[in-house]
């Protein structure tokens, strides 16, 4: 059995890793400075050597110029622990999609993708990064660390979530949300993927629980992912289709056109009450259409990183 051409079939990303590069190096090409530029220790002054300090960090060339014994000071290493969050739900595999590519995504690859270009930016900051993952159970946790082996062992977990197809899974993301907020116990800067879609669970429960992950001082922001084309301008051809609600197996018959207004009000006023409620909590809210490029994530990243140092 030829191994590289069946994991191709599984309709995954071929190169997670590599893809997540491309999205950081062009970001970076496109900025006026380096967003690298003083997160790790740099040298910040002089002293005078004192008797039994380390000579690890003894500046030998301005000894041998003065005779006297300096150290070198540096600023402290602006080290962070980080937490992402990702809703696999049924609904976060929509639209469905054969392959993948930079260019066509869906909203459980968009995510998969960006968190993978967040995770490139942690590595070179040697930050360290930890993973949930959940939708009618908690399907995947794993705490901060900043190893090369957990970088690519959370890399795997995010390829595994764009090649599985979950069928009628439901977003229980008041129950889980709860449970990982225990289990992140040091502050941490959070990034949340969800298109916060649900079904059972009462608005003002959801976000009780968005909340709960503001304790112990997290930098939290929400990453609203979805398909700004056809989940808000409900932009479908005018002819009879079905319908059908991923997550429990729903479905209804219509023309497009006959609920498009009424449709595209109650989901916008949706989306305003959730950037609303996430302004009332201290929660940063992000749109992230899938159709659109990374910036907007890239950027704010190094927005929350800035807050949360």
């Amino acid at each position: 059995m030829d191994l590289q051409l069946e994991l191709n079939k599984t309709g995954g990303f071929k190169n997670l890793d590599l893809l997540a590069k491309q999205v950081v190096e062009g970001f970076i090409a496109g900025m006026h400075k380096s967003p690298f530029h003083g997160f790790s220790a740099e040298f910040a002054e002089h002293k005078i050597y004192n008797q039994g300090e380390s000579t690890k960090h003894i500046d030998w060339k301005l000894y041998a110029k003065t005779d006297k014994l300096y150290t070198k000071r540096y600023d402290e290493e602006t080290n962070l622990r980080c937490h992402l969050i990702i809703d696999n739900s049924s609904s976060m595999h929509y639209p469905e999609l054969k392959s993948f590519s930079i260019d066509s995504l869906n909203k459980i690859a968009f995510t998969a993708l960006a968190s993978a270009s967040l995770m490139h930016i942690l590595k070179k900051q040697r930050d360290a990064v930890g993973l949930s993952v959940y939708s009618d159970s908690y399907d995947f946790y794993s705490p901060e660390k900043g190893s090369e082996r957990h970088h690519h062992m959370l890399l795997h977990q995010l390829s595994a979530l764009v090649e599985s197809k979950p069928e009628q899974r439901q977003t229980d993301t008041y129950t889980y949300l709860h449970q990982i907020a225990e289990n992140i116990k040091r502050r941490s800067l959070i990034f949340f993927f969800t298109d916060m879609l649900q079904t059972e669970v009462a608005e003002e429960k959801l976000f009780d629980a968005l909340r709960h992950l503001k304790y112990n001082k997290h930098e939290v922001v929400l990453f609203h992912v979805f398909d700004k084309k056809k989940e808000l301008d409900f932009d479908f051809d005018n002819v009879p289709k079905r319908f059908v609600d991923v997550e429990t197996g729903e479905h209804i018959n219509l023309y497009a056109d006959n609920i498009k207004d009424t449709y595209q009000k109650a989901v916008s006023d949706y989306f305003e009450a959730i950037k609303l409620k996430c302004g009332q909590y201290k929660i940063k809210y992000v749109e992230a259409d899938v159709n659109n490029k990374f910036d907007n994530i890239l950027t704010t990243y190094m927005i929350a990183r800035k807050n949360f140092i």
